[in-house]
């Protein structure tokens, strides 16, 4: 019985600090720009330039 204390304890533990993670992340603004990552994929920005035919 005790073994199911124990786990029921950790398991409130490793939950709070997920919550305390995401809360953290939100107030940081990890989340301003969810579209900014996807279009930046899409950019040319750092590709090889193209050589010129002469």
């Amino acid at each position: 019985m005790s073994a199911i204390y124990l786990l029921i304890t950790a398991s409130i533990c490793v939950a709070a600090l997920f919550l305390v993670g995401f809360i953290w992340s939100v107030k940081s603004n990890q989340f301003k720009d969810p579209k900014g990552s996807s279009m930046r994929i899409l950019l040319d920005e750092f590709s090889e330039p193209k050589s010129k035919k002469q």
